[in-house]
């Protein structure tokens, strides 16, 4: 898509931040990719867009600051300053904070006093994976732990894709279901064949994608594919409106720490860990598992 301005079906604008989050969820498909970004830093960094200025979104998002304004008005604004109108509103509720405004890492700005020394980098990584896993845990609650896990348990066949930087997360993440006694195939996308396998997908097989940013190509395409096949979905990624999430029954967003474009597995690895665990005790409970045999 190119960044001409779009005017999406619903007419007035939001009234509400879940009104805007709602309108850009269910008419993704009418703005452009470069809007979807800018909606999605919207919502994950409210207080900033409250309080700051386009000049520091734009340096905190790397986004263009021309991209906030078209937002705004695709989504029946005036302008930017009508669009922050909204989000200065509920204030003080206090939003909850996101990742970037708890630590610098995500966008990059932890400062390494010596590169040279691996322990400080170390170091600084310690502290944004402890801070990814914190806020992390602070959302738990808002996330559908138990829709995914009954859909994992519901389905025939569990295929898991997840490449580049999602790849370890994926092998884990298949891995710990198989000890769990769940029917799972990795999607490795060897041959380039990510596509081709999601073919032999069967009904009721269940498809659990996990991509971050920049997305693996191989990854939305098979997602694509599978919605388009009309087999269950489960997303893991880092925002509601990522290229895999939509038609998916159940989308957990998870942020991980950044530092100096070296991306954390942390906080992820361990949402999966939470779910192939949540899901082995339900089965437990059930009798159909013996948890001392797992030893994953």
């Amino acid at each position: 898509m190119d960044d001409a301005e779009h005017a999406p079906g619903a007419t007035g604008k939001p009234d509400s931040v879940a009104a805007f989050r709602e309108r850009l969820l269910n008419e993704r498909h009418l703005f452009t990719n470069r809007m979807l970004d800018a909606g999605a830093w919207v919502i994950a960094n409210q207080r900033i867009v409250a309080l700051e200025t386009l000049s520091v979104m734009a340096e905190k998002s790397r986004l263009t600051p021309s991209i906030f304004v078209r937002l705004a008005k695709a989504m029946g604004f005036d302008g930017f300053s009508d669009m922050q109108r909204l989000f200065r509103a509920p204030l003080h509720d206090a939003f909850p904070a996101s990742l970037s405004e708890r630590i610098s890492h995500s966008l990059g700005d932890e400062v390494v006093n010596d590169p040279t020394d691996p322990r400080a980098i170390g170091q600084s990584f310690c502290r944004a994976n402890s801070a990814s896993l914190a806020h992390l845990g602070g959302r738990l609650g808002d996330l559908p732990l138990d829709a995914a896990i009954d859909l994992i348990l519901g389905a025939r066949a569990v295929h898991v894709i997840g490449l580049d930087r999602s790849f370890p997360v994926a092998a884990y993440f298949a891995y710990a279901l198989r000890r769990a006694r769940v029917q799972t195939i990795q999607i490795t996308g060897m041959g380039s064949l990510a596509v081709e396998h999601v073919d032999t997908m069967r009904p009721g097989d269940l498809l659990i994608s996990i991509s971050f940013p920049p997305y693996a190509g191989q990854t939305l395409d098979a997602t694509e594919a599978a919605r388009l096949a009309g087999h269950d979905i489960i997303a893991i990624t880092d925002t509601p409106v990522s290229p895999i999430t939509e038609a998916a029954r159940a989308v957990l967003t998870v942020d991980d720490a950044e530092l100096h474009g070296f991306r954390s597995l942390t906080a992820v690895m361990s949402l999966v860990q939470t779910l192939a665990i949540g899901l082995a005790y339900r089965m437990r409970d059930t009798g159909d598992l013996d948890l001392d045999l797992i030893n994953a």
